[in-house]
């Protein structure tokens, strides 16, 4: 089923106090690897605040500013483990800071956007088109993905 742009909005705006709930709980969850060979919490959350603020910086504030975006494809595998390195030299408040600071600033860009707005499509770095619907569309099973992966994780913790 095809949802508006609030609607989209408010499910991307969701992920915030899932993340939040996640700071009570004691260190061993944030620390443990969800699964052998697996990612941490703290990588996981980590890694989201990371595509976060590479898609604020280089996408949505451009179009905030209406500037010529320059977001391009990534090797994802060396974004990730760049991300992983990041985590090992914060603390969970930290990047949970971080994580609400990059989340928040493209919920302000992108609220209250007019319907073609959020449908149009931008040229990113690489030429491709880039929308905020496209954006949103692939983030969002991203985060429900990672979100089941930690819920599962704690769980078997408990």
């Amino acid at each position: 089923m095809a949802k508006t742009s609030t609607e989209m909005v408010e499910e991307y705006n969701g992920f915030i106090p899932f993340v939040a709930s996640l700071c009570d709980l004691e260190d061993k969850y944030w620390d443990n690897p969800i699964a052998e060979g697996k990612w941490t919490v703290k990588d996981m959350v980590c890694h989201i605040m990371l595509w976060d603020k590479y898609f604020y910086e280089e996408a949505i504030e451009k179009i905030k500013l209406g500037e010529p975006l320059t977001v391009k494809h990534q090797d994802f595998n060396q974004f990730n483990a760049q991300a992983i390195q990041y985590a090992k030299s914060r603390t969970k408040r930290e990047i949970y800071d971080q994580f609400v600071e990059y989340r928040s600033k493209i919920i302000r860009a992108i609220s209250g956007l007019q319907e073609e707005e959020y449908l149009r499509n931008y040229v990113d770095g690489d030429g491709k088109r880039f929308s905020i619907h496209s954006y949103l569309r692939g983030f969002i099973p991203h985060d429900k993905k990672h979100k089941k992966q930690i819920q599962s994780f704690i769980k078997v913790m408990d």
